[in-house]
């Protein structure tokens, strides 16, 4: 039986989704329209109608719940932003058990530990980064400069990738992400990456090395498998990255952002507290314009007053989770101090971020090496002329003009 809730909804037209800003990492002004609602139904540009579930506790129960299938998805018309469906392989197109047993691989290389035994190497990577621009001189683009090359070389050396291929998966990571390329453009430059992929398979099994890529090659038989997860491997591990020091510079540079020229003179005076600048600006900067991939409900799901019906899809926005004031007091402000609630930026539940201690210690070492070396650094324009991405699937800047 469907309650008031789910009969009012069931009379209003579906929201038009993503809620898109026009400029900058301000979370659009509809979710706080929501922020005392249940979860809402939603129309996004390509797919199935879906659920939007925004609320801290909601999301994180979306998360947890094996009854929201991630899998399913794939099989489905599943509720998108551009006009090619999410295919297989991979991990973000299993459920558990299936999901445990291929995560299972890769994650042994992927605890807080063995991450940890990567700090030196982050920061002579970064370090031989802000070389060149020192050498070079001001203005500078941090993106280019840092941004880009910093998790990109880290995530290719784990993995294995030939350096002289690290530019086509860079590519290939532009292309997926835009969200706007034409279907027949996206399967050619897909039949290229994974061709290119194969060969890398083919000759880690002629000449083992110690790396990610053989450690996969022999242990996942399933070549889609395989290669499905490579694939989220690479593109997973340096784009969210390189967004977020691109975005965490442009928020502490930016005059009058919210409590962040406190938090900025605070890491500088005090690096110990970088950890903690970093878990903060991971709740406070909505880096997924507020769309995950959508799962679907396998039975009936009562959330919040509503009765997710078994085969409806459903999105969260972990960006206006993190932005809950139920969990958050003051969410739109920067605090070192605030309470323990942890942020659900690297997801929850089984999908939790494989990456997540990787992208920290990056976060980590980049915002020590930059203010420690360069902490005059300003940026080099007006903030009305950054040019942000618009309508793409991650919040971030294209280019960050930086002077010191």
């Amino acid at each position: 039986m469907t309650t008031d809730t789910q009969q009012q909804q069931q009379q209003q037209a579906p929201l038009s989704y993503p809620f898109w800003t026009k400029e900058g990492l301000g979370l659009a002004a509809e979710y706080g329209d929501l922020r005392d609602r249940p979860p809402v139904r939603v129309r996004l540009p390509y797919g199935d109608e879906a659920w939007l579930v925004t609320r801290y506790e909601d999301v994180r129960a979306v998360l947890s719940d094996a009854r929201f299938s991630l899998a399913e998805a794939v099989r489905r018309d599943q509720p998108r932003i551009g006009p090619m469906p999410r295919a297989g392989g991979g991990l973000i197109a299993l459920d558990a058990p299936d999901h445990t047993r291929l995560r299972a691989l890769p994650a042994k290389e992927f605890t807080a530990r063995r991450i940890e035994r990567l700090r030196q190497r982050v920061r002579d990577v970064a370090d031989a980064l802000l070389d060149v621009m020192e050498e070079t001189g001001p203005p500078a683009d941090l993106v280019e400069t840092l941004a880009f090359p910093l998790p990109l070389t880290m995530i290719c050396e784990l993995v294995g990738v030939p350096e002289e291929d690290r530019p086509a998966v860079r590519s290939w990571a532009d292309t997926v992400c835009t969200g706007t390329v034409t279907p027949e453009t996206l399967g050619k430059q897909a039949a290229d990456f994974f061709t290119r992929m194969h060969g890398w398979i083919e000759d880690r099994r002629r000449n083992p090395r110690q790396d990610l890529l053989t450690l996969l090659t022999e242990g996942v038989e399933d070549e889609e498998e395989l290669t499905g997860l490579l694939n989220e491997l690479l593109i997973g591990g340096f784009v969210t990255t390189t967004n977020q020091i691109a975005n965490f510079f442009s928020v502490l540079l930016i005059p009058g952002e919210a409590g962040a020229e406190g938090v900025l003179s605070a890491i500088r005076e005090d690096p110990s507290r970088i950890p903690r600048a970093v878990e903060e600006l991971l709740r406070y900067v909505p880096l997924l314009n507020g769309l995950t991939l959508p799962r679907y409900a396998l039975e009936d799901v009562e959330l919040a007053g509503v009765v997710i019906e078994a085969g409806q899809a459903v999105v969260v926005s972990q960006a206006a989770a993190n932005h809950d004031p139920d969990a958050f007091p003051t969410p739109h402000r920067l605090r070192l101090d605030r309470p323990g609630t942890p942020h659900i930026s690297f997801g929850h539940g089984i999908h939790y971020c494989l990456g997540a201690h990787l992208a920290r210690l990056e976060l980590q070492v980049t915002l020590a090496r930059v203010t420690t070396r360069l902490p005059n650094l300003r940026l080099a324009v007006p903030k009305s002329e950054l040019d942000w991405r618009n309508k793409e699937f991650f919040s971030g800047l294209r280019s960050l003009p930086v002077e010191w």
